[in-house]
């Protein structure tokens, strides 16, 4: 949305003139937030958890997976890293292996990278292939006698090398994913919000027929400002509900972030920025692919709308 949005100043001011409180206090502001953002995704994530950062918001994914499923273990892709918590530390490949390492319950599947990975642009079915790397995991894991709660995936991973998964890979893994009695975390913090241009989620770039169970936002969500949120289904979130231990945030989801909240979606629906990140991402794709023919240092470009890498290489033949 950019650097001080003046509409986004303009609703913060006006809300802070207002009202600011913690969420046991009602306010129309979150229900109304609550249904703007429930308009951008598949009717079944119809149930909405506010927080105060994308951390907080991967941490609840975790509980509410652990206590729908009833079981622990997460499986998740290398080079991953999903927040500074201690419980997303643990599922942060990228973190735990200059840490503490890994843990028993965390079980670490190869990212989906047709360019540098194990299947690559010329293997016969990358997506098959990838998928039952996944589906070894689980029975691997299932031998031992561990049970898996979750598959924990940025929609499109970041830190790991700006990767663009090949479509169906999402469909094949939730498929094994829910056989093993798991559910499908889709984390958006980094890539939603229409970053991806052609779609509001990266998660649908896979097709209209994958739904995650739970999805976590957070980063874009408020222009800067600290807000996150997790969408899940009714089924996940009364097995949470059902614990009678409720779920309570200070501040999240607080009357000035709610506003905040929904000054970005009109900013993002007012000026066309989906519209925007496509023909500007278009448009840079097109030029570094023009200094790709000429320049062999540059292995790879991929992308899409405003999520881009360019690898870097020493060596095409390797």
């Amino acid at each position: 949305v950019g650097h001080c949005h003046p509409d986004i100043v303009k609703a913060a001011h006006e809300q802070n003139q207002l009202l600011n409180t913690n969420s046991r206090y009602l306010h129309d502001n979150l229900v109304d937030y609550a249904e703007r953002l429930s308009k951008t995704l598949p009717e079944k994530l119809c149930i909405f958890y506010f927080l105060n950062s994308g951390s907080e918001a991967n941490d609840l994914a975790l509980r509410l997976a652990r206590q729908y499923t009833k079981h622990e273990d997460v499986i998740v892709l290398d080079h991953a890293y999903h927040g500074h918590l201690t419980s997303l530390i643990d599922i942060s490949p990228y973190k735990f292996r200059n840490l503490e390492g890994q843990k028993e319950w965390v079980h670490v599947a190869p990212v989906p990278d047709t360019y540098r990975g194990l299947y690559r642009e010329d293997h016969e079915d990358s997506v098959t292939a990838y998928a039952d790397e996944v589906k070894n995991i689980i029975e691997h894991a299932h031998k031992r006698g561990r049970k898996i709660a979750a598959f924990f995936a940025e929609s499109l991973p970041s830190v790991g090398g700006q990767i663009i998964p090949p479509a169906g890979y999402f469909q094949k893994v939730a498929e094994h994913v829910h056989k093993a009695g798991g559910v499908f975390i889709a984390d958006e913090i980094q890539v939603g919000f229409g970053r991806v241009g052609k779609h509001f989620w990266a998660f649908q770039l896979q097709g209209e027929d994958f739904i995650p169970d739970i999805v976590t936002m957070g980063k874009p969500i408020g222009n800067g400002h600290p807000l996150a949120c997790v969408a899940t289904t009714k089924e996940i979130a009364e097995a949470f509900a059902a614990t009678g231990v409720e779920y309570f945030n200070t501040f999240g989801g607080n009357p000035v972030s709610c506003a905040i909240g929904l000054a970005v979606l009109d900013v993002i629906e007012k000026e066309h920025l989906q519209a925007h990140a496509t023909e500007v991402g278009n448009f840079l794709m097109k030029i570094l692919k023009e200094q790709q023919i000429k320049h062999p240092i540059i292995g790879d470009v991929r992308g899409c709308g405003l999520f881009i890498g360019v690898d870097l290489i020493k060596d095409q033949a390797e």
